[in-house]
């Protein structure tokens, strides 16, 4: 049974980058950038503990974060801007572009949305602003907000900050680094404390290069093929995750390694080629063969012979042939398609060979990593189609948890947008230094073989 809360909109304004600081501009879209064309918006939020009453954070917390808000979008300008989805996206900025920032109070239990254990999927929803799809349309005004934020105020205990937004217009690196921008602004306003050099964002699109064609043969073409021009946005089931329950798990440092030893140990005595064994390696690997199990453990599916998918995506900032910035604010991501067979995946090496298999194509990158690009899009549609198709979002990398506003480390990060067995996150641990932090959704009804078989594949039990 959920547990019924109420959450109200209190204050709702749009904020922009402080007046003149930006001129009007249009931003192209690469073809990194319009393969996304096809995602949800991407919905985060970051919970903070301040246990203070709603007055306080109302008159104490909101303006400042709404003000250290405007100074960040001078150099992130692209986020208050708006996608323009005619014959050939862009995103645009003109004077009196804004974010629109909803702030909400609940009376939800911080503790318990916070915490690892179970909890009902649906009571993340309400704690993030909406934002449409975009479509293609034949009109220049057809346009989507880039992003939209959502701060909830729970009384006496702290507050979260939601956002949503479009990922044609960033991919996690160029997120976080809004996000940890943000954060650090805020700090320097509220605590006094210096400013440190802010790593500004590279918006160059030209840095991107498209020697193929890519972009209009291709990528928009398939766009268009899957969302014609009198498209509508699909309507949104309330009801559909009725049975769904959002978990965390967080394996760790200890039994990380020990993945990693049993993985390369392995690869030694079939005397097979060096393979990347990361720590994003072995998990991805972990999770690909626990939700394929949690998700058959009714069903009386045999065939061995059926192809399961895998299909996380690298940051190309530092592997593509051409120099690329750190700090480029966009899209810089390729996609890899892994495949395997059930019996493969489901052996009692399958969390072995599984790895093995992302550690290689990971190592592929090496030779190219637009290899095969002209093709990323058609592969994941057809992946997808078949329902066997996994994806992963985030990365220990990120380090999501030092994203510091002046109230200390972030209590929580859900990734909100995923779904039921399709999708899970990653993260790096908030209490342990190389733990990780696993999100996930999944059916009431696997509650019983959650931990069960969770741990039986961490520990290579599978008999």
């Amino acid at each position: 049974m959920a547990q019924q809360y109420t959450v109200q909109v209190v204050d709702e304004s749009h904020i922009a980058p402080p007046p003149g600081s930006v001129p009007p501009t249009v931003i192209p879209l690469t073809f990194l950038d319009v393969s996304w064309l096809f995602c949800c918006p991407i919905e985060r939020i970051l919970f903070y503990e301040l246990p203070f009453p709603t007055r306080h954070l109302m008159q104490n917390i909101i303006p400042h974060l709404k003000h250290s808000l405007s100074l960040t979008l001078h150099h992130f300008f692209p986020l208050a801007g708006n996608l323009a989805c005619n014959s050939k996206p862009f995103i645009q900025f003109n004077e009196g572009d804004s974010v629109r920032v909803t702030v909400t109070e609940s009376d939800a239990d911080f503790g318990h949305l916070v915490a690892n254990h179970l909890r009902d999927n649906r009571a993340f929803k309400p704690l993030v602003p909406k934002l449409p799809f975009p479509f293609p349309s034949v009109s220049s005004d057809n346009k989507t907000p880039v992003m939209a934020i959502q701060v909830t105020v729970f009384p006496n205990s702290g507050i979260s900050i939601g956002v949503t937004f479009i990922h044609v217009a960033a991919d996690g690196s160029s997120f976080n680094h809004f996000m940890k921008s943000w954060a650090s602004i805020h700090k320097s306003v509220t605590v006094s404390e210096t400013l440190p050099p802010l790593s500004l964002p590279c918006h160059d699109r030209n840095v991107i290069k498209d020697p193929n064609g890519l972009l209009l043969s291709i990528y928009l073409k398939d766009w268009r093929s899957v969302h014609n021009s009198d498209a509508t946005a699909p309507a949104i089931d309330e009801n559909v995750q009725v049975d769904n329950v959002r978990v965390t798990l967080v394996p760790s440092r200890d039994q990380i390694d020990k993945l990693k030893q049993r993985v390369s140990a392995q690869i030694r005595s079939d005397d097979e080629s060096p393979s990347r064994v990361s720590t994003f390696v072995v998990t991805s690997a972990l999770m690909w063969v626990y939700m394929i199990e949690l998700q058959e453990s009714e069903s009386e599916i045999t065939d061995g012979d059926m192809i399961y998918h895998f299909v996380p995506v690298a940051d190309c900032r530092e592997r593509f042939e051409f120099p690329i910035p750190a700090s480029y604010f966009g899209n810089c991501l390729a996609f890899l398609f892994i495949s395997a067979k059930r019996s493969e995946l489901m052996g009692k090496e399958g969390v072995v060979f599984a790895a093995k298999a992302i550690g290689r194509k990971i190592g592929e990158l090496e030779k190219g990593a637009l290899v095969g690009a002209e093709k990323w899009t058609s592969n994941l549609n057809e992946v997808v189609k078949t329902g066997r198709v996994l994806a992963v979002g985030g990365s220990p990398k990120f380090g999501v948890y030092e994203t510091d506003f002046g109230w200390g480390r972030p209590k929580k990060l859900e990734f909100v947008h995923f779904g039921a067995y399709g999708s899970f996150s990653l993260a790096e641990s908030r209490d342990e230094e190389g733990a990780i932090e696993i999100g996930l959704v999944i059916g009431r009804d696997k509650l019983d073989l959650l931990n069960v078989v969770f741990q039986r594949r961490l520990n290579f039990n599978c008999l």
